[in-house]
């Protein structure tokens, strides 16, 4: 990923790149599982985008996880339209990098997601994760549902209790209607599937979420 020093504050829209009408072409199927990126979806998946640092690693986490169908990455809660992979890392975008998580609600929860999610990465930070330092890099959960906003907002708030308990300061993470989902390049698919020695920075706290059940 950047090393390079990175605006740590968001574009205005008068700031941001114009970028494109046309989306950028990506993989059609999963580089594991051979599902469609783009779906359709079986009838009852539910979907949530996280946004956790670096999305290579992210990703690896959730397609990872029984009950998760789907993963691809992507940029979202940003300002320019179609943006590529380098101009999200300029910071001239307003998007951060994130993962698109279709799942059976059956068999994995959204409480046992966010609650991997949380417990994967430093959500304190603000903008980066680590050597990881960008407004591409800063911790969000975007849904669908008022009830299931309702739920990430309280699922936070706990785990904002835990971490304070252990000397943190407060959760930066963003909760907000899901936007629009760019789909990232093909390269940046399934990443660490296709080259298994690539870069991953994520780092937990090592404090538990409150919530969900124990990870497998």
């Amino acid at each position: 990923m950047f090393w390079k020093t990175q605006p740590l504050s968001l574009p205005t829209a008068a700031e941001a790149l114009p970028g494109r009408e046309q989306a950028l072409p990506t993989a059609q199927t999963h580089f594991i599982s051979g599902l469609p990126l783009k779906g359709p979806y079986p009838e009852g998946m539910a979907q949530v985008i996280l946004a956790l640092g670096c999305f290579w690693g992210a990703e690896r986490l959730f397609w990872q996880r029984e009950g998760v169908w789907v993963t691809a990455v992507g940029y979202v809660d940003g300002i320019t339209p179609n943006p590529t992979y380098e101009e999200v890392c300029s910071g001239r975008t307003g998007h951060t990098e994130a993962v698109l998580v279709v799942h059976d609600p059956e068999r994995v929860s959204l409480e046992d997601l966010l609650r991997l999610f949380f417990e994967s990465h430093d959500p304190t930070q603000g903008m980066r994760q680590g050597n990881d330092i960008g407004t591409q890099y800063r911790s969000g959960i975007y849904l669908h549902g008022d009830a299931e906003l309702d739920r990430a907002r309280q699922v936070k708030a706990a785990y904002e209790a835990a971490l304070r308990a252990r000397g943190f300061g407060p959760v930066t993470t963003t909760i907000a209607k899901a936007g629009h989902f760019y789909f990232a390049e093909e390269y940046h698919q399934q990443y660490l599937a296709k080259n298994p020695n690539g870069y991953c920075g994520l780092g937990g706290t090592g404090v538990a979420c409150p919530v969900g059940l124990p990870l497998s």
